[in-house]
């Protein structure tokens, strides 16, 4: 019977090993095709390309266009993540532990973004806001409003999966018993204990802004060129140079997503460290 629930064993890891392998496999082979496709001088009618370059990457880095759009979508991204942490943060946890029954209506507006298409709901908002008082269509603003309706189901699903692993009613109580305030308790107590949620948020909100095509190429288009915006063009002028646009995206959305994943783990040894009691007190 052992011999025969270790085999059974060694099966069930070796048959999930090769689902892993495929799996990563597949998601690798895009990657690696556009990386060989940046790199290489030509590529027509062969198995392999031909040549190695990286003039391609030197001609993206030396367009100002670039630069400019690159600038543009991080500081909308930025901008849009910012304001959305800052409003809903707040919003969810005053409705989760103050107003549980509004909590309902809640979650069903902030899942309706997956309700609308991109294109309905780009075309409603140059409906509102391309005339009279609201004239803001073309704008940085209209395009910060949008994404902050986009990335709401990010912000609020992490936020509230964070406020369900610690029990943030009982932290509020304790903190106000030793004399701190609704706010400075908030502030002090529960953002620390649900940052990693926040840095969650934050990545996927970020992630997702940096990949939105629809909205930004209908409501500024070329008034205000994002990065999106400058790759359609890209495209039609160089695949190679489109490909290299699309490994800087994948580098910059690694690189941030190191960064996150790191503020994570250091704030969750900062958070232990400060609970181990001292050899004195021990």
């Amino acid at each position: 019977m052992k011999d025969t629930s270790l085999i059974q064993r060694k099966d069930g890891r070796v048959w999930n090993t090769s689902i892993v392998t495929m799996l990563i496999v597949y998601l690798c082979i895009p990657v690696a095709g556009t990386l060989a496709y940046s790199l290489c001088q030509e590529w027509q009618g062969t198995i392999l390309p031909k040549g190695f370059t990286l003039k391609w990457y030197a001609e993206i880095f030396s367009d100002t266009r670039f630069l400019e759009a690159m600038g543009r979508s991080l500081l909308v991204s930025t901008i849009t993540v910012v304001i959305s942490l800052l409003i809903m943060i707040p919003t969810i946890f005053i409705i989760v532990l103050y107003y549980p029954k509004l909590e309902r209506t809640l979650q069903i507006l902030v899942l309706l973004p997956f309700a609308f298409p991109g294109v309905v709901a780009a075309v409603g908002l140059i409906k509102v806001y391309s005339s009279g008082p609201l004239a803001i269509s073309g704008t940085i603003w209209i395009l910060i409003g949008a994404y902050f309706i986009v990335v709401l189901p990010y912000v609020y699903q992490s936020t509230r999966n964070s406020l369900r692993t610690i029990n943030a009613k009982d932290l509020m109580d304790a903190a106000e018993v030793l004399g701190a305030s609704k706010v400075s308790a908030f502030h002090s107590v529960i953002v620390p204990n649900i940052l990693p949620g926040v840095l969650t948020a934050s990545l996927l909100s970020f992630s997702t802004i940096l990949g939105e095509f629809v909205l930004a190429n209908i409501l500024v288009g070329g008034s205000y060129e994002t990065i999106q915006i400058y790759l359609l063009s890209m495209m039609r002028v160089s695949g190679h140079s489109a490909s290299a646009i699309i490994l800087i995206f994948f580098v910059l959305v690694f690189v941030l997503s190191a960064i996150i994943l790191k503020l994570g783990s250091w704030n969750s040894r900062t958070n232990v460290s400060k609970g181990k009691p001292k050899e004195e007190d021990r």
